[in-house]
């Protein structure tokens, strides 16, 4: 049985409720601090979660109201130049879920709550100071609060990070600017078909919405980083016509662009990843979700390992009295997975931003690529399988789980 009684829990984005109701799960206490004044409502576009995601969101009794409100991704396509052909998928396992950032953050809060955890605004992390017998938290309100550990779930701009490692590396740019809308044209697919396709100005995704018409996402070549302000501080109408340019000459790239509002663009800026962040641990603080891996969006993951990451953190501390080595063993359960992810993330990305040769093969490489490299059971399959035993103990031994 755990020692640990309560628990700062820093950032209520994705894996901040979910590390709060896992920890009340396991007997502790968790309060969730968030920086921002209110809560995230209409903020982020699409993201995916995969099964092995939903699995862990069942641990915390939030599967349900997830995939109530998601759209299922039951076959997948890839189109270049012309071609279209269905990638291979796996046998018996549920669908991917597409799911609005802003509505899975809303489940997942009222969830939090429903269950007996606090969740305070306007709690802007300054620093800590730690003691024998716990921690504490220094607000830039002036405030502070006390607790037996610190969960840093404050996202790939982490806080907690610096904290733990001044030396720590921050976010880095992947060479993609994010994009998203829907289009009025409804493409030739089926419902619950997702199409990847890499056009003559860059990638972009889409699949049928519910509805009517067609969701779009963008991954357009970018050679500098800019911040989500200033790309938000561009004209909508600029971005539009810039995207319209790139893809005038693509099917149906075209007409997903010539029938997509300007006014109901959703700029998601530049693209970034966690570099290998060394130190996830230090004394009583612990970092979870994209403060301590944040693979890239072509992993279809991110949101699904933080999730993943905060209920075997939980875990840990419920079986591990020692707070160290209950640090340890989470990290030990975590850390190869979660690099695996991003490994096969990174080769991605590098096809979504082809050179000029790579763009004249990808066509002819296709059907070649479909049947050797694209195994679903050796790429994907032991992410998406995934399940965390939650009724599992967990050891202190490195040698076993």
């Amino acid at each position: 049985m755990t020692e640990v009684r309560t628990a700062i829990v820093v950032g209520g984005g994705i894996a901040g409720p979910v590390a709060a109701l896992a920890l009340r799960r396991a007997g502790i206490a968790a309060t969730v601090y968030e920086a921002y004044p209110s809560t995230a409502d209409g903020i982020g576009g699409t993201l995916a979660l995969a099964p092995n995601g939903v699995a862990a969101l069942r641990t915390v009794g939030a599967d349900e109201a997830v995939t109530a409100i998601a759209t299922p991704i039951t076959r997948m396509a890839m189109a270049v130049g012309g071609k279209h052909m269905e990638m291979p998928g796996l046998a018996d396992v549920p669908p991917l879920q597409l799911v609005h950032r802003s509505d899975l953050y809303r489940v997942l809060h009222d969830r939090a709550v429903a269950a007996g955890v606090t969740i305070e605004y306007g709690k802007r992390l300054l620093d800590t100071q730690e003691s024998a017998t716990g921690i504490t938290a220094r607000f830039a309100d002036g405030s502070a609060a006390s607790a037996d550990i610190l969960v840093g779930a404050d996202g790939i701009r982490s806080t907690v990070r610096r904290l733990i490692d001044p030396e720590a590396p921050g976010p880095q740019f992947t060479g993609l600017l994010g994009f998203e809308a829907v289009a009025r044209h409804d493409v030739d697919a089926g419902t619950g078909t997702m199409t990847f396709a890499f056009g003559k100005g860059g990638y972009y995704l889409y699949w049928p919405e519910p509805g009517g018409g067609t969701r779009w996402g963008v991954n357009l070549p970018q050679e500098r980083p800019i911040s989500l302000a200033e790309a938000r501080a561009v004209p909508s109408t600029d971005w539009m016509r810039t995207l319209r340019a790139a893809y005038a000459d693509d099917d149906p790239g075209r007409a997903l662009m010539s029938t997509s509002s300007a006014d109901e663009l959703q700029v998601v800026g530049s693209l970034q990843i966690m570099p290998r962040v060394r130190h996830w641990h230090r004394g009583r603080m612990v970092l979870v979700g994209d403060s301590a891996h944040a693979p890239s969006n072509s992993s279809g993951q991110g949101a699904s390992l933080a999730i993943e990451s905060a209920v075997q953190l939980a875990r840990c501390l419920r079986d591990i009295t020692d707070v160290p080595a209950a640090y340890a063993a989470f990290e030990r359960l975590r850390r190869g997975r979660v690099q695996r992810v991003a490994a096969r993330a990174a080769r991605i990305n590098q096809a979504k931003a082809p050179g000029a040769v790579a763009r004249v093969l990808m066509p002819l490489l296709m059907p070649l690529l479909m049947k050797t490299a694209m195994n679903p059971e050796k790429t994907i399959g032991p992410e998406q399988r995934y399940v965390i035993d939650w009724d599992a103990p967990v050891t202190a031994d490195p040698a076993l789980r």
